[in-house]
């Protein structure tokens, strides 16, 4: 500890004698932990440019949200400090609001952006007390409520903002905070594991584990290890709120299903899960990495619905199953980018491409969808049917709701895992037009993806090495994708779906990849077993939508072709209608698909549409007709926020175009409002 001299030591009482042995302590332990697990694909960090459709989301995410976003006001209530209890979670918005303008800046540096950045942060570590406390909560209340919660927010805004900027003083507020919350837990015997609200378990304090172990990573300050490790000892053991204790660990690696797991709060959970895989890179303890596997593949199994997202009423619902009913609050936003940042997490650890897919899926679905068309708000509960709907603000001193500010975090981490590195190699998970540079095998190599995809099929990636050289690209082939063209300078390549095509040569400017995965329409059916079909185009979910499928007196059928003129011995002379084309148990067992043709007339803010063909069945054999319907894709179906604006994914076998679209659904997504929820005006 530093010394200090003799004739200024009357100056100072010891409380400030108290915080100085903490911050000198702090700064004795500021080195770096070693990582005992280290990632097998690390996020791209070169420069990148994303275009098309996901570009456009990303751009205006930036500058009508994140950007535009009054710092004051997410800062005002750290400076009050007048919440008590669990209606209160200002708390979360400033570090929410931080990790996603720390996003924002390093895909799109600029001064003005920097500078929102430093004062945010300036102002944050004004409000920070004598103690180190940053947070929302009056003195008499912390550690009430959302209060931990809160403060996890701040340590990951302020560890993210310190990545970004190397600014030491938020790195030493951000430890100031986390001692502070030690040292008060240990005087008052109080156990994270028992702490929050007692609806869900306590899961919304246990996810402090995620920064608490990103500081030890910044710091090698061995106390935040020891924090971190007792926090998930004590999940294993019974506690104030689980009798059983919370087990995430043991019930990740046990594959149970979420909604057995603790309280199925769905957002929450996942974020423990997160703190579970940076606890791994840090112990190297097998089983963490186990659990969090053993966990998202559960969710897939259970809980992730077609678009890539998960929960009714913010909870987990076996929602595989329940997805073709109507729901009443579901696939919050924020549990849309929790589930992106855990599947990030897993395919940095692992390196597998399926939770790449899980990631495509997700952005083009149920995270694109939920952003409104120009970027300035997001809805807090995306439906599979009805109509899309506005976030209220939960508190409008700071104008937010909790997936307001919580979207924009989801799309854009997009950057960091559409190219990503390996050990000499980069890996190339997104076809959107792009261009990206990276260090490989000491070349800066520049990678143009030229494509429409997902709209178009044809793929093409200039490569152009600075310098010739030696290493790999691997390209992810999708699970879905089954029938692919790949090529390498026009040489056919073999691949594999659901893997990369990982491919090593002596690479050279000038060099080209062409790929053509599978967009074949796919029809697929209701994991329930409920008569009802949805159709995919590659990673995008399709939807029917009133602005192109009018209601009417007809039924029609979503069936594969070949439709055939069987049993015509029972048919008048000169019967041409279709009647069912009978398959063998095998072939049903097999993916079915469906044409798909450009649909040209679709209203300017459809992303794509097209013509499907459904068939009328007026009687058993007899008078089969076709009869085109248009569907486009999910991000666009009632992406005009309206009343009148209506759309259905799963479609009932037969479905009545008289009753197609569920009206009014906003009442039953924000039960006991006598106004529909609209998007404030800045």
């Amino acid at each position: 500890m530093m010394t200090i001299n003799l004739k200024y030591r009357h100056m100072l009482n010891r409380k400030y004698l108290g915080l100085l042995f903490l911050c000198c302590s702090y700064l004795q332990g500021l080195a770096q932990a070693p990582l005992l697990k280290k990632d097998l694909l690390s996020p791209g960090n070169g420069h990148s440019l994303i275009k098309g459709f996901i570009g456009d989301k990303m751009k205006t995410s930036i500058n009508n949200r994140v950007m535009e976003q009054d710092e004051d006001k997410v800062i005002k209530p750290f400076a009050v400090k007048t919440e008590k209890d669990f209606n209160d979670w200002r708390c979360e918005y400033w570090g929410k609001w931080m990790t996603s303008a720390v996003l924002a800046s390093s895909y799109s540096p600029t001064h003005e952006h920097q500078d929102k950045l430093k004062r945010a942060v300036s102002k944050l570590l004004m409000t920070q007390s004598a103690n180190g406390y940053i947070g929302t909560y009056t003195k008499d209340a912390e550690l009430e409520g959302w209060d931990v919660w809160g403060r996890k927010y701040v340590l990951l805004g302020l560890i993210s903002y310190y990545d970004l900027t190397k600014d030491k003083s938020a790195l030493e507020s951000a430890g100031k905070q986390l001692d502070y919350l030690i040292a008060e837990t240990g005087r008052r015997n109080i156990k994270i594991t028992d702490n929050g609200l007692d609806a869900i378990d306590g899961l919304s304090s246990n996810s402090i584990l995620e920064p608490v172990v990103l500081m030890y990573e910044r710091t090698g300050n061995r106390k935040y290890y020891d924090f971190a490790q007792g926090m998930v000892k004590n999940w294993s053991l019974p506690g104030k709120f689980a009798k059983n204790g919370l087990k995430l660990v043991e019930h990740g690696i046990e594959k149970l299903p979420p909604i057995n797991v603790a309280a199925p709060k769905a957002y929450e959970m996942m974020s423990c899960f997160e703190g579970i895989c940076e606890l791994y890179r840090v112990s190297g303890d097998e089983k963490y990495l186990t659990a969090a596997q053993g966990f998202a593949n559960s969710i897939l199994t259970n809980e992730r619905m077609i678009v890539g997202s998960g929960s009714n009423q913010e909870l987990w619902s076996n929602g595989v199953k329940q997805q073709t009913e109507l729901m009443q609050q579901p696939m919050e936003t924020c549990v849309t980018t929790t589930w992106m940042k855990l599947c990030y997490q897993l395919l940095r650890l692992t390196g597998d491409s399926k939770w790449a897919d899980e990631l495509e899926i997700s952005l083009y679905n149920a995270l694109a969808g939920a952003q409104t068309p120009n970027g300035n708000w997001w809805s807090y509960f995306s439906p599979l049917s009805g109509e899309r709907v506005p976030s209220t603000p939960q508190h409008e001193d700071v104008g937010l709701s909790c997936c307001v500010a919580n979207g924009p975090r989801g799309l854009l981490l997009t950057p960091k895992w559409a190219v990503m590195k390996g050990q000499k190699s980069v890996y190339v998970n997104l076809y959107a037009p792009a261009e990206y540079s990276e260090m490989v095998n000491g070349a800066n190599l520049k990678l143009n993806v030229l494509s429409d995809y997902p709209v178009a099929d044809k793929i093409t990636i200039d490569v152009n090495p600075d310098a010739p050289g030696v290493f790999t690209i691997a390209l992810r082939i999708p699970s879905w994708s089954i029938e692919n063209k790949f090529t390498v300078n026009d040489k056919n390549q073999s691949v594999m779906p659901g893997s990369y095509a990982k491919i090593t040569r002596h690479w050279k400017k000038g060099d080209k990849i062409v790929f053509y995965p599978d967009l074949r329409g796919r029809i697929l059916s209701a994991p329930s077993g409920a008569p009802q079909m949805a159709v995919m185009r590659g990673p995008v979910v399709l939807a029917i939508d009133n602005r192109m499928v009018k209601e009417q007196d007809s039924a029609v059928w979503l069936l594969p072709k070949p439709w055939d003129y069987g049993h015509t011995e029972l048919a008048p002379a000169g019967y041409k209608g279709y009647v069912l084309n009978r398959e063998d148990s095998e072939k049903d067992l097999k993916t079915k698909y469906v044409d798909l043709v450009p649909y040209r007339n679709k209203p300017d803010n459809v992303w794509m549409a097209f013509e499907v063909a459904f068939l009328m069945r007026p009687s058993h054999f007899f008078d089969h007709k076709e009869k085109m319907l248009v569907m486009c894709d999910y991000a666009s179906a009632g992406n005009e926020f309206s009343a009148d604006n209506l759309f259905r994914v799963w479609l009932p076998q037969p479905l009545f175009l008289r009753n197609a679209f569920v009206k009014d659904t906003w009442k039953i997504t924000y039960p006991g409002k006598k106004e529909r929820p609209v998007v404030p005006s800045n």
